[in-house]
Protein backbone atom coordinates (compact mmCIF):
# COMPACT_ATOMS: atom_id res chain seq x y z
CA UNK A 1 0.00 0.00 0.00
CA UNK A 2 1.70 3.31 -0.95
CA UNK A 3 -0.15 5.22 1.78
CA UNK A 4 0.59 4.48 5.59
CA UNK A 5 -2.49 2.13 6.83
CA UNK A 6 -5.39 4.31 8.33
CA UNK A 7 -6.16 4.94 11.96
CA UNK A 8 -8.93 3.37 11.93
CA UNK A 9 -10.31 0.53 10.19
CA UNK A 10 -13.02 1.12 7.46
CA UNK A 11 -15.53 -0.63 4.74
CA UNK A 12 -15.02 0.88 1.63
CA UNK A 13 -18.54 2.97 0.29
CA UNK A 14 -17.12 3.82 -3.60
CA UNK A 15 -14.67 3.38 -6.10
CA UNK A 16 -13.67 5.41 -9.28
CA UNK A 17 -11.24 4.37 -11.65
CA UNK A 18 -10.19 6.74 -14.09
CA UNK A 19 -7.82 5.97 -17.45
CA UNK A 20 -5.97 7.27 -19.83
CA UNK A 21 -4.43 5.98 -22.79
CA UNK A 22 -2.33 7.19 -25.59
CA UNK A 23 -1.95 6.17 -28.71
CA UNK A 24 -0.35 6.77 -32.34
CA UNK A 25 -2.14 6.62 -35.46
CA UNK A 26 -1.29 5.22 -38.80
CA UNK A 27 -2.09 8.84 -40.16
CA UNK A 28 0.28 10.37 -37.64
CA UNK A 29 -2.58 11.83 -35.79
CA UNK A 30 -3.16 10.83 -31.82
CA UNK A 31 -5.81 9.73 -30.11
CA UNK A 32 -6.18 10.03 -26.66
CA UNK A 33 -8.94 7.99 -24.51
CA UNK A 34 -10.16 8.55 -21.30
CA UNK A 35 -12.40 6.20 -19.12
CA UNK A 36 -14.17 6.97 -16.26
CA UNK A 37 -15.92 4.01 -14.50
CA UNK A 38 -17.91 4.63 -10.38
CA UNK A 39 -19.67 1.59 -8.79
CA UNK A 40 -20.18 0.79 -5.33
CA UNK A 41 -19.78 -2.16 -3.56
CA UNK A 42 -23.49 -2.53 -1.77
CA UNK A 43 -27.18 -1.93 -3.73
CA UNK A 44 -26.84 1.67 -4.05
CA UNK A 45 -30.43 3.47 -4.37
CA UNK A 46 -31.06 6.40 -6.71
CA UNK A 47 -34.22 8.47 -7.37
CA UNK A 48 -34.16 6.55 -10.87
CA UNK A 49 -33.98 2.78 -9.27
CA UNK A 50 -31.63 0.82 -6.93
CA UNK A 51 -28.29 -0.18 -8.67
CA UNK A 52 -27.35 -3.33 -7.95
CA UNK A 53 -24.00 -4.04 -6.26
CA UNK A 54 -21.28 -3.55 -8.62
CA UNK A 55 -23.35 -2.30 -11.32
CA UNK A 56 -21.84 0.78 -12.51
CA UNK A 57 -23.23 4.21 -11.78
CA UNK A 58 -20.65 6.36 -14.31
CA UNK A 59 -19.17 4.46 -17.14
CA UNK A 60 -17.76 7.36 -19.42
CA UNK A 61 -15.49 7.81 -22.46
CA UNK A 62 -14.24 10.96 -24.32
CA UNK A 63 -11.56 9.94 -27.36
CA UNK A 64 -9.52 13.61 -28.75
CA UNK A 65 -7.63 13.05 -31.70
CA UNK A 66 -4.73 15.54 -32.33
CA UNK A 67 -2.06 17.18 -34.43
CA UNK A 68 1.35 17.38 -33.88
CA UNK A 69 0.93 20.61 -32.30
CA UNK A 70 -1.82 19.29 -30.00
CA UNK A 71 -4.95 20.93 -31.48
CA UNK A 72 -8.22 18.70 -31.27
CA UNK A 73 -8.94 17.56 -34.68
CA UNK A 74 -11.85 15.16 -33.44
CA UNK A 75 -13.78 14.56 -30.25
CA UNK A 76 -15.87 12.06 -29.19
CA UNK A 77 -17.85 11.52 -25.87
CA UNK A 78 -20.23 8.32 -24.65
CA UNK A 79 -21.74 7.84 -21.44
CA UNK A 80 -22.79 4.21 -21.25
CA UNK A 81 -24.11 4.01 -17.69
CA UNK A 82 -25.34 7.00 -15.98
CA UNK A 83 -27.76 7.86 -13.02
CA UNK A 84 -30.27 9.54 -15.14
CA UNK A 85 -30.68 7.59 -18.31
CA UNK A 86 -32.40 8.88 -21.04
CA UNK A 87 -30.75 12.82 -19.92
CA UNK A 88 -26.94 12.48 -19.15
CA UNK A 89 -25.90 10.73 -22.69
CA UNK A 90 -28.06 13.65 -24.38
CA UNK A 91 -24.74 16.29 -23.63
CA UNK A 92 -22.18 13.65 -25.12
CA UNK A 93 -22.48 15.13 -28.91
CA UNK A 94 -21.91 19.03 -27.34
CA UNK A 95 -18.02 18.08 -26.73
CA UNK A 96 -17.19 17.64 -30.47
CA UNK A 97 -17.16 21.22 -30.11
CA UNK A 98 -13.93 20.71 -28.45
CA UNK A 99 -12.53 20.35 -32.00
CA UNK A 100 -9.78 23.22 -33.08
CA UNK A 101 -8.78 23.96 -29.49
CA UNK A 102 -5.53 23.55 -28.55
CA UNK A 103 -4.21 21.34 -25.60
CA UNK A 104 -1.53 23.51 -24.40
CA UNK A 105 -2.89 26.66 -24.81
CA UNK A 106 -5.81 28.09 -23.09
CA UNK A 107 -7.75 24.65 -23.33
CA UNK A 108 -8.36 24.15 -19.33
CA UNK A 109 -10.39 27.50 -19.43
CA UNK A 110 -12.28 26.81 -22.98
CA UNK A 111 -13.76 23.80 -20.99
CA UNK A 112 -15.10 25.82 -18.17
CA UNK A 113 -16.95 28.66 -20.82
CA UNK A 114 -18.12 25.72 -23.26
CA UNK A 115 -19.31 23.12 -20.63
CA UNK A 116 -19.45 24.52 -17.12
CA UNK A 117 -22.27 23.70 -14.83
CA UNK A 118 -25.17 22.83 -16.78
CA UNK A 119 -24.01 23.36 -20.45
CA UNK A 120 -22.35 19.98 -20.01
CA UNK A 121 -21.45 17.10 -17.34
CA UNK A 122 -19.44 17.09 -14.70
CA UNK A 123 -17.99 13.77 -15.08
CA UNK A 124 -16.44 14.38 -18.48
CA UNK A 125 -15.69 17.58 -17.42
CA UNK A 126 -13.11 16.39 -14.50
CA UNK A 127 -11.83 14.14 -17.29
CA UNK A 128 -11.41 16.91 -19.97
CA UNK A 129 -9.19 18.69 -17.63
CA UNK A 130 -6.50 15.51 -17.17
CA UNK A 131 -6.07 15.69 -20.85
CA UNK A 132 -3.06 18.09 -21.16
CA UNK A 133 -0.82 15.78 -19.40
CA UNK A 134 -2.28 13.13 -20.38
CA UNK A 135 -0.99 13.80 -24.28
CA UNK A 136 2.58 15.12 -23.29
CA UNK A 137 2.76 12.09 -21.60
CA UNK A 138 1.48 9.99 -24.37
CA UNK A 139 4.19 11.68 -26.67
CA UNK A 140 7.14 12.19 -24.12
CA UNK A 141 9.36 9.28 -25.75
CA UNK A 142 9.29 10.80 -29.15
CA UNK A 143 11.96 13.42 -27.80
CA UNK A 144 14.12 13.65 -25.07
CA UNK A 145 12.99 15.28 -21.79
CA UNK A 146 15.66 18.30 -21.33
CA UNK A 147 15.44 18.87 -24.94
CA UNK A 148 14.92 22.79 -25.73
CA UNK A 149 11.46 23.56 -27.12
CA UNK A 150 10.69 24.78 -30.03
CA UNK A 151 13.10 26.74 -31.42
CA UNK A 152 15.78 26.73 -29.13
CA UNK A 153 12.87 28.22 -26.42
CA UNK A 154 13.07 26.35 -22.88
CA UNK A 155 11.19 23.04 -22.50
CA UNK A 156 7.55 23.76 -21.42
CA UNK A 157 7.53 21.49 -18.36
CA UNK A 158 10.75 24.28 -16.77
CA UNK A 159 8.48 25.97 -13.62
CA UNK A 160 5.48 24.04 -14.07
CA UNK A 161 5.73 22.23 -10.22
CA UNK A 162 8.15 22.59 -7.06
CA UNK A 163 10.90 20.10 -9.44
CA UNK A 164 11.55 21.84 -12.13
CA UNK A 165 12.05 24.50 -10.53
CA UNK A 166 14.96 26.61 -12.55
CA UNK A 167 16.62 27.38 -9.64
CA UNK A 168 16.37 24.42 -8.48
CA UNK A 169 18.64 20.88 -8.01
CA UNK A 170 16.98 19.20 -11.15
CA UNK A 171 17.87 22.32 -13.44
CA UNK A 172 21.44 22.43 -12.62
CA UNK A 173 21.79 18.96 -12.96
CA UNK A 174 19.59 17.65 -15.59
CA UNK A 175 18.70 21.43 -17.85
CA UNK A 176 22.15 23.36 -16.88
CA UNK A 177 21.29 25.80 -20.09
CA UNK A 178 18.08 26.64 -18.56
CA UNK A 179 19.71 26.44 -14.71
CA UNK A 180 19.10 30.37 -13.07
CA UNK A 181 20.90 29.84 -9.69
CA UNK A 182 19.93 28.39 -5.98
CA UNK A 183 17.19 30.26 -4.13
CA UNK A 184 18.54 31.79 -0.59
CA UNK A 185 17.16 30.12 2.53
CA UNK A 186 14.33 33.12 2.35
CA UNK A 187 13.31 31.87 -1.38
CA UNK A 188 15.10 34.97 -3.03
CA UNK A 189 18.32 35.69 -4.43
Amino acid sequence: MPLPAPAASRALTHRRRVQFEGYRRADGLYDIEAHLYDVKPADYALSTGVRPAGTPIHDMWIRLTIDDAYTIVEATARTEAMPYPGVCERIAPDYARLVGLNLLRGFRKAVHDLFAHVKGCTHLNEMLLQFPSAAIQSRSAEQLDNADGPGGTQPFQLDQCHALDTRGEVARRYYPKWYRGARSAAGVE
